[in-house]
């Protein structure tokens, strides 16, 4: 497992294996119908934020604190590929189609925190090293990013707690929206891309309709929400999260937290 608080929980697209990262340097991939993990992805040097794989489940990509995002053989955990970074990367997350990765890097040391999106070509291990789109959010820098229907937005949570949709090839806000209380921790889409969940340090996770932005629903928790999905193939919603050791004095003595709704 993990030693750390859980950061994301993510299904594939089947919903036969759940992806798992935490503030260890380990990712974990499990078999969803009886938690047994069928394997890890050892390299990054830094606590992992995001996870993600592609539709066949043949590659995963990770972001860490390492200011890196690799790319891996999912079957085998072989390190396909590394993108370097000024900062850390918090979101990695494959378009629709697989064509692209977008990766959300952090605010820091002089640095603007950025969404870059990559060209994958998934014939190769060597993948380009140039972004396709650099947008830069302002005047909230972006925390999480994901995916929207047909891959022809982008919808980006923000440390303030707000959403932003973006026309990403224009790179260009389409519309905003008040979301959450707090920093959006985490943004996972359905897989039609129709709507998404947040997670924020609010202690909630929602759900929001895409190109609307419209809220939907609310689930409460009483510690950080780290990271929230949906289950690809029953109705549940999944929340995990914790606090730091650091944190715990002052907020609550629960480290972790780990619940199916």
């Amino acid at each position: 497992g993990h030693e750390r608080p859980l950061t994301q929980i993510k299904y594939n697209p089947d919903g036969d294996m759940l992806m798992t990262v935490a503030k260890d340097n380990v990712a974990n991939l499990w078999y969803a119908h009886n938690g047994e993990r069928v394997g890890t992805y050892t390299g990054h040097l830094g606590a992992l934020w995001t996870i993600d794989c592609n539709k066949t489940t043949t590659l995963v990509v990770t972001g860490s604190a390492d200011n890196t995002a690799r790319l891996w053989h999912a079957e085998t955990g072989r390190e396909l590929h590394v993108w370097e970074f000024k900062t850390a990367v918090k979101r990695v997350e494959f378009s629709h189609d697989d064509k692209y990765v977008l990766m959300v890097t952090e605010e820091r040391m002089g640095y603007k925190g950025t969404i870059q999106v990559f060209a994958i070509d998934s014939s190769q291990p060597e993948q380009s090293n140039e972004p396709v789109v650099v947008i830069t959010p302002s005047p909230s820098k972006a925390t999480v990013a994901a995916w929207g229907y047909l891959d022809k937005y982008i919808v980006a949570g923000h440390d303030n707690g707000s959403l932003t949709l973006y026309d990403w090839m224009r790179e260009t806000p389409v519309k905003t929206a008040a979301g959450h209380d707090g920093s959006i921790t985490d943004m996972q889409m359905w897989r039609d891309g129709s709507y998404f969940i947040t997670s924020s340090k609010d202690q909630t996770a929602r759900l929001f309709e895409t190109n609307t932005l419209d809220p939907l629903k609310m689930y409460k928790s009483n510690t950080n929400v780290n990271t929230a999905t949906m289950t690809p193939t029953q109705e549940l919603v999944i929340l995990g999260g914790g606090q730091s050791a650091s944190e715990v004095t002052t907020t609550s003595s629960r480290q972790g937290k780990f619940e199916a709704r």
